[in-house]
This record gives C-alpha cells, sequence and structure tokens, in this order.
C-alpha cells in the first residue's frame, strides 16, 4: 500500500467502527462549538498528519532513524506542555525523560538494521520530525477536551474528521492500491487486519484514557517503551537476536519512566481512583 493509501483506509476504517459502537454507547450528546475546533485540529494532526507522515518517512529513511528520531516525543511534549498547558517541569522529570530517550536510543542503535527498506535521506528526516511535532502536539491540544469527554465520543469526532479530509485523496489512492486486487495475500490482508484493529482502533481508543488521568509529557515517556517492545517480539519471532544492549535498555526505559512518575505518583492514584 502506498503512504496515502494507508492512511485513508485507516480514517475510513475507524470512522466507520467508532460511529457503529457510538449508536450503542451514548456518551456526551452536547459538545461545545469551541471543543470540536480542538477535536478537528486534533484529528488532522494526530491522524491524518501522524499517520501520514509516518507512512511517508519510511519511504525515504530507515524505521531505525525514524525509531530514534521518534523518541524525541517526550521531549517536544514536555515543551509544549510547558507552554501551553503550563505544566510543572521538574529536574526529575527532566532527568527521567532524558535516561529514558537513552535507553530507547541504546536499543535502536545497537539493533541489527539489516532488511530495513530506504535509505537515510533529508527528505525522510525531514518527515519524522515533522511526524513527531504533529503527534506531540495532538496529546498536548487534546489533554483538556480528554478529561472533559468520553474517548467514544474524541475518537468518534477525530475520525469523522480525518475521513472527511481524506476524501479528496481517496478516489486515485484507494483505486490503485494492490491489496484491493487479485495481488495480495492473506498474508497481507492478516497484516492490513492487525494494524487496523490495534494500531488504530484500540490505539486512539485508548489514547484519550491515558490523557485523562496522566500530563501529556508523562504518557508520551511510556511511548519510548514500543522500541524495547517491537526487539523483544522481534527476538520471539526469530527476526532478531538476544544481545546485551536489550536487557540495559529496558533497564533505563523503565527507571526513565519510574523517575517521572512517582514524584506524583500518589496524586494521580487518587485521581484514577476518583
Amino acid at each position: 500500500m502506498s503512504p496515502m493509501g494507508y492512511t485513508v483506509t485507516r480514517m475510513f476504517f475507524g470512522t466507520v467502527i467508532f460511529w457503529i459502537i457510538g449508536f450503542f454507547i451514548k456518551k456526551d450528546r452536547f459538545i461545545e462549538k469551541k471543543d470540536l475546533v480542538t477535536i478537528a485540529i486534533g484529528g488532522l494532526m494526530g491522524f491524518i498528519g501522524t499517520q501520514f507522515l509516518f507512512s511517508q518517512a519510511l519511504e525515504y529513511t530507515t524505521p531505525v532513524i525514524f525509531s530514534l528520531l521518534m523518541a524525541l516525543i517526550p521531549v517536544v511534549v514536555l515543551i509544549l506542555s510547558a507552554i501551553f498547558l503550563k505544566e510543572l517541569v521538574s529536574i526529575r522529570k527532566v532527568l527521567g525523560i532524558l535516561i529514558s530517550i537513552t535507553g530507547a536510543a541504546i536499543v535502536i542503535l545497537f539493533n541489527n538494521a539489516q532488511g530495513s527498506s530506504g535509505g537515510s535521506h533529508l527528505l525522510g528526516v525531514l518527515f519524522s520530525v515533522l511526524c513527531v511535532l504533529c503527534y506531540g502536539g495532538y496529546m498536548v491540544i487534546t489533554r483538556k477536551i480528554s478529561m472533559k469527554y468520553h474517548p467514544l465520543t474524541i475518537a468518534k469526532w477525530m475520525f469523522l474528521v480525518s475521513a472527511v479530509a481524506a476524501i479528496p485523496f481517496s478516489f486515485g489512492s484507494l483505486r490503485d492500491q494492490p491489496i484491493y486486487s487479485d495481488q495480495a495475500d492473506l498474508t497481507a490482508y492478516g497484516l492490513l487486519a492487525f494494524a487496523l484493529l490495534f494500531s488504530t482502533i484500540i490505539a486512539f481508543f485508548l489514547m484519550p484514557f491515558a490523557l485523562k488521568r496522566l500530563e501529556a509529557s508523562m504518557v508520551s515517556v511510556f511511548m519510548n517503551l514500543q522500541p524495547i517492545i517491537a526487539s523483544m517480539i522481534a527476538i520471539l519471532v526469530g527476526q532478531d537476536q538476544f544481545t546485551w544492549d536489550k536487557p540495559l535498555a529496558t533497564l533505563m526505559v523503565v527507571f526513565g519512566v519510574y523517575m517521572v512518575t512517582t514524584n506524583s505518583s500518589r496524586h494521580w492514584q487518587n485521581k484514577i481512583l476518583a
């Protein structure tokens, strides 16, 4: 699939699924107009922008470089949260983010990059940086509405805005996708189904839950677990080998998350229980 074809497919699928669920689960019948604007901007940045730039970046650069740049999301979120949400930036939180980023960088840099597609071109790096900025901005601007509305409400409206915005690109991008022809096999359909179910529906449904209970900067730190999890799965399926850098990186990422979360754990624990 092309980057645009993949993005459009995810937006249309997410819209249909979340609005079908919304017919059975009635939540937040009234949404303020100013919040609809925030939801629209969040959908365009977090859904269309991030997913398209993610797919486009891998056309020009390696997954290793892309993952390393994506590890900068906590830094972007921390800066944006301090500027726009007035969140307190303590020295402990900064150190925790730096340690977790270092751990993610270790497993990425030492991971075997053989078989990855694309080259390390400046265009790919540019798309990766824009992807980081889009996702970081999405997490920051949707923080307040995530505390105000049900996650299903946010998800269905964001996907609807994204799907409408994707309509002009859908005619050509979907028609020419090999996966929608007899060229595709069961493996291709299985991989697409996995991306639609887990990476699209479940991931974007759970994000508002996290933003409702935790600071945006704290949520972003957990995203640095992604290269660790990916590395572990690669070992289990035989696509990678166990090396010393992986347990070291895991300890650093977990310790970095611990430093960020423990200084306000009692406050957030009470909020979650409430």
